[in-house]
């Protein structure tokens, strides 16, 4: 893995909105903690004020990239037309934010709604998809923005739960521009080994995730994250790695409510970012100037 992977962190980790005081905080505390990006939630993509995001995000010398999961009635996978085409505008929009915030990438869960599905794919809902994502892609082709896929658990989409399904869609995709997200919180659920996730993604691998098995503090769970850090400098892995974990303590409640954030898992946003920034950095054999 490169010493120039740049770190991001997700904006949840600061604020639980995107409101002028509080993209501002979560700016100046990312920044402060040593951070390169910001990763910035566009579940609904009108509230992000793009101009001003993107001033704000240049003051403090960050980059800003977008994610997002879609709702059960605004669901690409969906069967039904009208729900499919609602998920498909929800993702246009969002793909305008990313590419006027500049920072040319939109993942997360963009295949499906963020949630526990009461029963598996429907074949039909599978091509719908497929075919949503192709003409996303040719659009965010056009932006020069790359598109990532992340394979979560079970409980939050029934469509990719591991690394390899979503390099299958990839290939049924059919785009050079859609990559693999992945998330080692999901993965420590999922997969057999983070080892073999990364392996999975061979050349697909693109934008990583990085949170401990409860959410909470690096190094503090169950998770394998040596085994990440170690499979990511293996195959040579040069893009972004951005912390995320969430609190209720400042998470929004409907967004609580949608990941099982049940707990405090901590209180002080700043100690957890800065931790997360030298955890990160000294396992990447990058100089930390969180320090």
């Amino acid at each position: 893995m490169s010493v120039r992977n740049p770190l991001g962190i997700h904006a949840a980790v600061f604020v639980g909105g995107w409101s002028p005081e509080e993209r501002r905080s979560a700016a100046a505390r990312a920044r402060r903690a040593g951070y390169d990006m910001l990763e910035i939630p566009a579940l609904d993509p009108a509230a992000v004020d793009i101009a001003d995001t993107r001033a704000v995000l240049d003051e403090h010398g960050l980059a800003g990239v977008c994610s997002l999961g879609l709702d059960f009635d605004a669901d690409i996978s969906s069967p039904d037309p009208q729900i499919a085409a609602r998920g498909e505008a929800r993702l246009l929009a969002a793909l305008d934010v990313a590419a006027g915030l500049g920072g040319g990438f939109m993942g997360g869960v963009i295949y499906s709604a963020l949630g526990k599905y009461g029963r598996p794919m429907d074949p039909r809902g599978r091509d719908s998809m497929v075919a949503i994502l192709r003409r996303l892609a040719a659009r965010a082709s056009d932006l020069g923005v790359t598109l990532g896929l992340e394979a979560v658990n079970r409980y939050e989409s029934n469509v990719i739960n591991t690394c390899a399904q979503a390099v299958q869609v990839i290939k049924d995709v059919g785009a050079g521009n859609v990559v693999v997200h992945l998330d080692v919180y999901h993965a420590n659920i999922e997969e057999n080994s983070i080892a073999q996730a990364v392996a999975d993604c061979g050349d697909h691998l693109g934008y990583v995730h990085v949170g401990e098995s409860h959410r909470g503090y690096l190094g503090t769970g169950s998770a394998d994250l040596d085994g990440l850090f170690q499979a990511l400098r293996q195959v040579g892995y040069g893009g972004t790695v951005t912390f995320e974990s969430f609190s209720r303590a400042v998470v929004s409640a409907d967004l609580s409510d949608r990941l099982g954030v049940w707990r405090d898992l901590w209180e002080d946003a700043d100690d957890l970012a800065a931790h997360a920034h030298a955890y990160m950095s000294a396992r990447i054999g990058r100089a930390d100037p969180a320090g």
